[in-house]
């Protein structure tokens, strides 16, 4: 039995937490050849992970086919969808756009690598091992096919099965943590490793956060970098401290054993939204306090309500869209000039929407009519009831990304 995944572009990302603070992954894109052996400081905790002679191990990049895969799976399981199966089919090019790595012919062979490679790396580790065992082997995905259409040859997807240890820590809800859907923007290694550690540590910690020494950091990642390199790549992070979610802080900077202080964005100003600069095209797009869902009863709107915002679509201002001062003209069928907003009344998208996701929207994607953008989301919404969305705000967050993304060169 197999299980296909439905287009669900609303999702929250999903990780599995017992991964994210352990060194299970090669933070290198280097082929790496020597094997992980982790002890953690109490003994209690042992993890193994050998490379294959002809692939290496599966790196940090890899991962994000695993968290892609996680997502979906614990969103199909908390809309009580029955006889989901580790053996899963989906189209690659699905799998590529949310992972932000393209969809060239390059990206397609930097799949299939990670594939094998993920299904490559063996894994020994105690952690989640019954009362009858000390350890568990197994590697990430137990295999993957290429599906082809015999007559046609065209692709009809991939096939994956994955290991029975990640697909049954993955079920059980208490194992998994929301996370940022802008952690696949982030291009360093290290800094990959480091959002999940800090994820996993800060988030239930509040405006303490959670501290720890750069040592133990160093032991836990697994990285094959000297302590001295490793501890100069992490005071680079915390200086530029633009990891999504998360804020860094160094403690006893000039002392012999440093601390790394982690703290969830969210809690350092809850009422005042983080003012950051404006992105340039040259960086990832990062948002501070939008995606930690461990109160998913917060997120979620009516039902009801969202049909009453489609059905209040005619009511609303149409506002066109403006590019350096340029006014595009309204359409023939419109019959009306356009005007802008009155400045007496509010911006439907800040009465709208959760006012973190406005607030998040705002400093991520400025420059932009948001107003106008909700009324070509609404239509489509309008056009397509089966995509409403579980999470307007959310939902509508990601419109506008993928807006952005295609169009921040025109501002």
């Amino acid at each position: 039995m197999f299980f296909t995944l439905p287009d669900f572009s609303d999702i929250s990302l999903r990780d599995y937490q017992e991964t994210m603070q352990r060194p299970f992954f090669s933070l290198s894109k280097r082929k790496r050849i020597k094997p992980i052996d982790y002890v953690s400081p109490d003994r209690t905790v042992t993890v193994q992970v050998l490379p294959n002679s002809a692939y290496g191990m599966a790196t940090i990049w890899d991962a994000d086919i695993m968290i892609y895969l996680a997502s979906h799976l614990n969103e199909m399981r908390e809309r009580g969808t029955n006889d989901i199966s580790p053996v899963i089919r989906l189209q690659p090019g699905d799998l590529l756009k949310r992972i932000c790595w393209g969809t060239s012919g390059r990206a397609y062979e930097r799949l299939v690598s990670a594939l094998d490679r993920l299904q490559a790396t063996t894994i020994k580790t105690n952690i989640r091992a019954s009362n009858k065992s000390r350890e568990t082997t197994f590697s990430w995905i137990d295999s993957y096919t290429h599906l082809v259409d015999e007559r046609t040859q065209r692709s009809l997807g991939m096939e994956i099965t994955l290991s029975k240890w990640f697909f049954d820590g993955v079920m059980d809800k208490r194992n998994v943590l929301s996370i940022s859907p802008l952690y696949f923007e982030i291009t360093s290694g290290l800094g990959k490793w480091l959002y999940r550690a800090s994820r996993k540590h800060a988030g239930g910690n509040g405006a303490e956060g959670f501290t720890i020494g750069f040592e133990t950091l160093h032991q836990k990642s697994g990285s094959e970098s000297s302590y001295p390199v490793f501890k100069r790549k992490l005071m680079e992070l915390a200086r530029h401290n633009e990891l999504p979610d998360i804020s860094l802080e160094v403690v006893d900077e000039d002392s012999i054993k440093p601390k790394l202080k982690m703290v969830m964005r969210r809690h350092l100003n809850p009422t005042k939204p983080r003012k950051r600069p404006l992105p340039s095209s040259s960086q990832s797009v990062e948002i501070g306090e939008s995606d930690d869902t461990s109160d998913m009863s917060d997120d979620l709107i009516d039902p009801r309500l969202t049909h009453g915002i489609i059905a209040g679509l005619g009511k609303g201002l149409r506002v066109p869209l403006r590019h350096e001062g340029t006014e595009v003209a309204p359409k023939r069928s419109e019959r009306r000039p356009a005007r802008a907003p009155s400045p007496a009344v509010p911006p439907r998208a800040n009465k709208v929407l959760d006012h973190e996701v406005y607030a998040a929207i705002r400093a991520d994607f400025p420059g932009w009519d948001y107003d106008a953008l909700m009324e070509r989301f609404d239509t489509f919404l309008g056009s397509n009831p089966d995509e409403l969305p579980r999470n307007y705000s959310k939902r509508f967050y990601g419109f506008v990304k993928e807006h952005h993304r295609r169009n921040k060169f025109r501002l």
